[in-house]
């Protein structure tokens, strides 16, 4: 299964790239599945109903959430009624929602899609990422109930994040951080066949303060004063994330590669899908 992971989309300029740039991801690559971290994608903070609706229109297949989750308001009544929507699981638990999922995916193969929240350096007091995502993983065998397996690490440390992949690793197809908004250069696969990513980064404009307009952060660590509200950066975004192929017997990963597309950073995913190597079409009954 080819596999696309794409981290926090950053406001307007964040939601604009990946409008712009997922519909033709999904064709040059050959993509099966696609999720979407879009926890900043309104305003910076969480995401309404209509950007959601958007990420989903442009090509996500799944969105994930995060300590953001319910900043906009209309999330709260809109998360039940909306499937394709996950937020972490060891969130609050009154809060709305699910933070894992089985999802289809061409050809019958089923996804499991999980987010855990950080607890180091977090300012909530999320439960223990380890042991809520142990049950799910342990109801969902790779190669068994499903063919593929996603795990959003929604945290600040990278070593928690580390720690969640050797964790995760031989039962999860990619175990992938974010939330940082800065992609990390250690993709890999680890040694039970898990491809990992510290961080996916974000897609966002990277001409900012991890994705906010530079002037009022910076104001703030050099006063301790803040002046103003934070505001999205508005330039051109780059598209920051991952791509895994799997082997859909196993669920393991095959090969990973690491995805930067468009904006600052230079550019880096998987070679297109030529029309030689790609699947054949199936013949008309």
């Amino acid at each position: 299964m080819r596999i696309l992971f794409l981290g926090d989309v950053m406001g307007r300029a964040g939601r604009t790239a990946v409008a712009e740039r997922l519909p033709g991801m999904r064709r040059d690559w050959a993509l099966d599945f696609v999720v979407v971290n879009g926890e900043n994608a309104t305003s910076g903070m969480g995401l309404s109903p209509d950007h959601a609706a958007g990420l989903f229109a442009a090509g996500a297949d799944v969105v994930t959430l995060g300590d953001h989750a319910f900043d906009q308001k209309a999330m709260t009544g809109h998360i039940d009624g909306e499937p394709r929507l996950i937020r972490a699981i060891n969130f609050s638990k009154v809060a709305p929602g699910v933070g894992a999922r089985v999802f289809n995916a061409p050809d019958g193969r089923q996804v499991l899609v999980a987010q855990v929240m950080g607890q180091v350096f977090m300012k909530r007091p999320f439960d223990d990422p380890f042991s809520a995502i142990e049950p799910v993983l342990r109801a969902h065998p790779l190669g068994g109930r499903v063919q593929a397996t996603i795990v959003d690490v929604h945290a600040e440390a990278t070593s928690e994040k580390m720690a969640m992949g050797h964790w995760c690793d031989g039962r999860a197809s990619l175990v992938v951080g974010t939330h940082t908004h800065v992609p990390t250069g250690d993709a890999q696969i680890l040694n039970g066949g898990t491809a990992y990513l510290t961080d996916a980064g974000m897609c966002g404009d990277y001409d900012s303060v991890i994705g906010m307009q530079k002037e009022e952060p910076l104001r703030r660590f050099i006063t301790g004063m803040p002046r103003a509200r934070f505001e999205p950066a508005l330039g051109q975004a780059t598209v920051s994330g991952i791509f895994v192929e799997t082997d859909d017997r196993t669920g393991k990963a095959l090969s990973v590669a690491m995805v930067r597309q468009g904006g600052r950073l230079q550019p880096s995913g998987p070679a297109p899908v030529t029309p030689s190597v790609a699947a054949p079409e199936k013949a008309a009954p």
